[in-house]
């Protein structure tokens, strides 16, 4: 496995992007979406390796500056719909199939900082904000269907969140140097769940939003800093704090005699002799991965976890690949990529789903485009 940068462009506006986005919901797995600034903007790979800007917009407040996106699709149609929040926590839906804003939404008391996909109901949107909350959103019926937070939840900026493959629960990670994980198969989640699909904005009737205030996990002993990104990685998690690590580990749950075992409970698959087993009370770590100049906070890594490939930028430009189906933690470092005109702080990187394609976005407002190649195809292209 090789990737090989095959282009690069710089956004106008001159400012950081903080997310990018892959649209998985097509067959054609070219096309993916960055935010910054007050800008939001959809491109293609195409065949030749150059970038082609397909669609732009740009919110109407100069004062919005968007840190997140992610795509979803309209049941009733089969639109792409692109979801995009940011400092003035208000979620904006675009409708990328007829090029127009759908909707907004707003209940956030401060910025939002990540948004995640449910991964088998693509219309519930998860968002983590500044208010020290995560709400759980049904953009198809309009409702806020769960606040995730209060007694037990974070004491501070909820950084980063995942939805578990079966979206039996989330993971959630923020400045408090804590990670949580909230249950989505209770009884109540899936009532609620089951209440926002049936709710219709036209009866005139308040959704009872759902209130969660104790996670079914917490944990502060993975970090000591900071934890600005994090995701699920089969029943494990992946955690990347401001101390220049990614940490590969697994919760022990304390489930109550009454709980029915649920997706995240689930036999956790075979760790290596390999791998270091430090164990503590609730958290068991599996492996610890070292990145340099990394130590700077929203810097988001990105998995694609049919793969199992796991990418990370740091503050000079570069991205590490790890391939964590790989044993050995020296071996699975398999590539650093690196040009010599990309020398800014990358802040988000996206790996499309059949692993063809890596971008990354960068504090200068210049998107890069690695693509996979094989040996054969170097000496093609030679």
């Amino acid at each position: 496995m090789a990737f090989k940068c095959v282009s690069h462009i710089k956004e106008d506006h001159g400012n950081q992007i903080f997310g990018v986005k892959f649209n998985e919901f097509l067959e054609d797995e070219r096309t993916f979406a960055t935010v910054g600034s007050n800008r939001v903007t959809v491109y293609r790979c195409q065949e030749d390796g150059t970038i082609k800007p397909l669609q732009a917009y740009n919110d109407a407040n100069s004062e919005e500056c968007y840190y997140t996106c992610t795509w979803s699709i309209n049941k009733d149609n089969c639109h792409s719909l692109l979801v995009v929040a940011g400092a003035l926590g208000i979620l904006r839906v675009i409708n990328t199939s007829t090029v127009a804003s759908w909707k907004s939404y707003c209940g956030h008391g401060n910025a939002i900082n990540e948004l995640k996909t449910h991964p088998l109901i693509p219309q519930l949107v998860l968002s983590a904000s500044k208010d020290h909350s995560l709400r759980l959103w049904n953009i198809q019926t309009d409702v806020c269907v769960a606040i995730f937070g209060g007694v037990d939840g974070h004491r501070d900026e909820v950084l980063g969140t995942d939805f578990h493959m079966l979206g039996g629960s989330i993971v959630s990670c923020g400045m408090d140097h804590s990670l949580k994980v909230w249950q989505l198969d209770t009884s109540e989640i899936k009532d609620a769940i089951e209440a926002s699909e049936q709710h219709s904005a036209r009866s005139n009737k308040n959704f009872p939003t759902l209130r969660c205030h104790f996670p079914a996990f917490s944990t502060r002993e993975v970090h000591s800093n900071y934890v600005d990104s994090v995701c699920y990685f089969g029943n494990t998690i992946l955690s990347k704090s401001c101390e220049n690590k990614v940490v590969w580990w697994k919760p022990v749950l304390q489930l109550s005699p009454d709980t029915t075992p649920t997706s995240s409970s689930q036999p956790l698959p075979p760790v290596s002799s390999s791998s270091s087993s430090v164990s503590g009370d609730s958290v068991v770590a599996l492996r610890s991965l070292e990145v340099q100049l990394c130590e700077i906070w929203f810097m988001k890594m990105c998995l694609n976890e049919r793969l199992g490939l796991l990418a990370l930028g740091n503050q000079i430009g570069k991205v590490t690949l790890w391939d964590m189906t790989i044993d050995d933690p020296i071996k699975s470092k398999i590539q650093v990529l690196s040009h010599n005109k990309c020398n800014t702080a990358v802040r988000h990187v996206a790996i499309s789903k059949n692993g063809k394609h890596i971008v990354c976005g960068c504090d200068n407002a210049t998107i890069w485009l690695w693509d996979h190649k094989t040996v054969g195809d170097y000496a093609t292209a030679k």
